[in-house]
């Protein structure tokens, strides 16, 4: 399970082992193809680096701050509580290898983001105290392609009317856990330095456990509720190695800090306790989003066609789409929990300024159309011994319903399962749904996911799932009604905490038009399997390395199958005490096409991801460093660079580069006061 996170080469190890940050790069390069090339996942940093300086005490705990660890299935945190109320307060941190369902892993994850303490926070907390001991974090990134791109030149029509660096710079004030401010800034490659410095703003102000305000944040924040049918914005995991990972853990109100510039709200919420066991979280929500818009002909009023997500204004269209439809939202969720029980309900109402239409496409015939949407949900948990039961319903008024249920079931202290059924109706209709599905969203699709972890001892884990999909209705480049499935398994071999050994076999089918030129489309099945090897070995404590062999397969219909594989070597050197670290990869790929290519995770700078996107033939190699100029003052530098082989240019379109290399800088400041 994930203990911490080491990013970047910042040795950010928590002192914990190589292997803690595995399970979250096996998550993100699992979720890797369907997210943006620059999707911003910081807060899952910002959490961690939080708890890791004020302890959670878990005298005093709420299954929602326990619901931040990713390394905690939800059956693991109701058998926290359930614990606690048997046998009282806690009186040593190690009572948690008690719990049920606490194997020796995850007492060790949980450990250095801990605590014991009888002094409530409120009580050491004055307007003294809110200035002397309060903590403040600056940051500031530049970034740039080092190769000119072809939307950068001289060309007529679309190009970059902008400069190609890309610059990011972020405040975050907190005291202990009770209050944060927080303001972002970001400029992306190709957007112009204008009246404004920056293109995108993103700020906050949050405050916490004020008795029966549970929290109450102004400016831009997060909703995450129930298992994202009806209501979820900012980042969410997706199916991943762990099977008891398909079952959400929803955060409920949360400050976004993210530069991802669609996934929020903005404007006021708060969670407020009405009585005992009952929570209301009202939220109000004013934003412009930046869209597409064309007119109905004849009647020469202005209509919605789709709402742009990228957050890109590089181009005369893109400047053209920015902020022109107006959002407003406004709605309230209810929770009740009572001991091993909770539920919840969700009513809101989204206010657009133009109207969405029905596009042309036959795949589109049941999107939403009309000016207004409102969304009703209804979801559950219920802890029942050894059993996890959870779900939700929800629906768009004027369209379909949709509903997911699943149960975590704890068989033994050795395995685990997981069971969930979806059905989202073709005609469902939420502008913020995230729930699990094979899908970008929770429409049109059955499903059944099946898995099981096996941990037989403290040195094997086996992880196994199956999830079959239909697809009732058309989709995109699919003119029929489609089905597929997704099967995986995993072994991993830990004699020490200094050595893991990985083996992963992943197949998934599904169907698509058919290439070959006929009057009438048929569906041809398309299958992808990649195959892994991995070893994570350290040498000392200065050195640590991991090796990974890894193979893809496409194939298409009757066509000949496509085979690519990737092979690299990563090093890192961190010392302890040392003012440098850093790490370095050195990869040779070879793929037939963009069809077969590989994803993996990349260590980067603090407070960023990486992706490489492994796809024809060449070499690729990074390196970061860091350097502890004083105390509270780091420096990173990042280099990383892809030489391709037998091709004359890299890219496509306006990001097309002449030649074969394209390389990136990244430089970042950090200092803390």
């Amino acid at each position: 399970m994930v203990v911490a996170f080491i990013i970047a080469g910042s040795n950010l190890t928590y002192a914990q082992s190589n292997g803690q940050e595995n399970d979250i790069r096996d998550i993100l390069e699992s979720m890797a193809e369907n997210l943006p090339e620059d999707y911003d996942m910081s807060e899952l940093i910002d959490v961690m680096t939080k708890y890791r300086k004020h302890p959670i005490n878990l005298n005093r705990t709420s299954p929602e701050e326990l619901k931040t660890f990713i390394f905690l299935s939800p059956l693991q945190i109701s058998n926290f509580f359930s614990y606690v109320k048997e046998n009282g307060q806690f009186v040593d941190v190690l009572e948690l290898q008690s719990i049920a369902g606490f194997d020796a892993k995850t007492v060790q994850s949980l450990l250095p983001f801990v605590t014991l303490t009888n002094t409530s926070e409120y009580e050491q907390i004055t307007l003294k105290n809110v200035f002397r001991d309060s903590e403040h974090d600056f940051m500031m990134r530049f970034a740039q392609n080092l190769q000119k791109q072809k939307g950068f030149t001289d060309l007529p029509g679309n190009r970059y009317l902008g400069s190609p660096e890309k610059f990011q710079a972020r405040y975050r004030y907190n005291y202990s856990t009770i209050l944060s401010a927080a303001i972002t800034l970001d400029k992306d490659a190709g957007e112009k330095f204008g009246g404004k410095p920056f293109d995108f703003y993103s700020g906050n102000l949050a405050l916490f456990k004020l008795g029966k305000l549970k929290k109450l944040i102004l400016g831009d924040y997060t909703l995450q509720f129930g298992q994202g049918l009806t209501l979820w914005s900012g980042f969410s995991f997706g199916k991943g190695p762990d099977v008891t990972s398909v079952a959400k853990k929803d955060l409920g109100l949360r400050p976004y800090n993210s530069t991802n510039e669609y996934s929020f709200f903005r404007g006021a919420s708060a969670t407020i306790n009405l009585f005992k066991n009952i929570d209301i979280t009202p939220f109000l929500s004013f934003r412009n989003l930046d869209a597409s818009q064309k007119k109905i002909g004849g009647q020469g009023d202005l209509v919605q066609s789709t709402i742009n997500q990228t957050g890109l204004h590089r181009t005369p269209s893109e400047i053209k789409n920015k902020n022109v439809l107006s959002q407003r939202i406004y709605g309230a969720v209810v929770q009740y929990a009572q001991n091993e029980f909770a539920i919840g309900a969700i009513a809101y109402r989204s206010n657009y300024g133009n109207s969405f239409i029905t596009q042309t496409a036959a795949y589109d015939r049941y999107s939403f159309t009309g000016k207004s949407l409102t969304n009703l949900g209804l979801f559950y948990n219920y802890t029942y011994k050894n059993l996890y039961l959870y779900g939700e319903g929800a629906k768009g008024l004027g369209g379909g319903f949709a509903y997911v249920n699943g149960v975590l079931i704890s068989l033994s202290k050795s395995f685990s399962a997981a069971l969930t059924y979806r059905n989202y109706a073709k005609d469902y209709h939420s502008f913020f749904n995230q729930a699990v599905s094979e899908s970008s969203e929770a429409i049109n699709e059955k499903g059944l996911y099946a898995g099981l972890n096996f941990n037989p001892n403290k040195h094997f884990a086996f992880s196994f799932y199956g999830d079959y999909f239909r697809f009732p209705w058309l989709k995109y480049r699919v003119d029929e009604p489609s089905k597929g499935y997704e099967i995986l398994g995993q072994a991993v071999y830990m004699p020490s905490k200094g050595f893991k050994a990985l083996v992963r076999f992943k197949t998934e089918r599904k169907q698509q038009n058919t290439d070959l030129d006929v009057p009438v489309n048929f569906l041809d099945n398309v299958i992808r399997t990649g195959y892994r090897a991995e070893i994570n070995w350290q040498l000392n404590k200065s050195w640590s390395f991991q090796n990974r062999a890894e193979l893809s397969q496409f194939k298409k219909g009757n066509t000949k199958g496509e085979f690519g594989y990737l092979i690299y070597q990563d090093v890192d050197y961190s010392p302890m005490f040392s003012k440098l670290t850093g790490n370095i990869r050195l990869a040779y790929f070879n793929t037939a096409s963009y069809n077969s290519r590989i994803y993996a995770y990349e260590d980067d700078v603090l407070y960023s991801f990486s992706f490489g996107m492994y796809s024809g033939k060449g070499y690729r190699t990074y390196l970061n460093l860091k350097y502890n100029v004083a105390k509270r003052l780091n420096i990173w530098l990042r280099y990383g660079l892809f030489i391709y082989k037998d091709v004359e240019t890299v890219g496509t379109y306006l990001d097309e580069i002449k030649g074969n290399k394209k390389s990136e800088l990244k430089m970042q400041l950090r200092y803390q006061f």
